[in-house]
């Protein structure tokens, strides 16, 4: 039971990072535009580039994600073949893994990358102003 519900909390890491990124996108774009500095902000940007480059560089290398293998690893401690669990852990699967040609999943993460990239071009990151001291 304490393995199943270990590997249900890094699903559910996994989902909130995955949309995390998604919606920060978003807001990278939306905010520049509708003025809101935040946005901007030195570490919010580096956060979600790296993390997009890193989901950019498993996918070239073919590197399954380390949150991935945590979770089967411990579905296999909890004694699961697959993933019958509940509502929730049934439906954020659902959402976080469907099925696909692997250049599929390469080829999107490689635009999203990009698309990453061109806010950095476009509405570059700014760093705060040092207090007076």
């Amino acid at each position: 039971m304490l393995w199943q519900a270990l590997a249900n909390l890094v699903l559910f890491v996994h989902v909130v990072i995955v949309f995390s990124v998604i919606l920060a996108l978003g807001a990278i774009v939306l905010g520049n535009l509708r003025g809101w500095r935040w946005v901007n902000t030195w570490w919010f940007r580096v956060l979600h580039l790296v993390t997009r480059g890193i989901v950019v560089g498993e996918s070239w290398v073919g590197i399954t994600c380390p949150l991935t293998t945590l979770e089967k690893a411990l579905r296999v401690r909890a004694r699961l073949e697959s993933y019958p669990g509940g509502f929730v852990e049934h439906w954020l699967r659902g959402v976080l893994f469907y099925n696909g040609p692997g250049w599929v999943f390469t080829l999107s993460y490689t635009l999203f990358g990009l698309a990453v990239v061109l806010t950095w071009w476009r509405w570059p990151p700014r760093r705060a102003a040092r207090a007076a001291g």
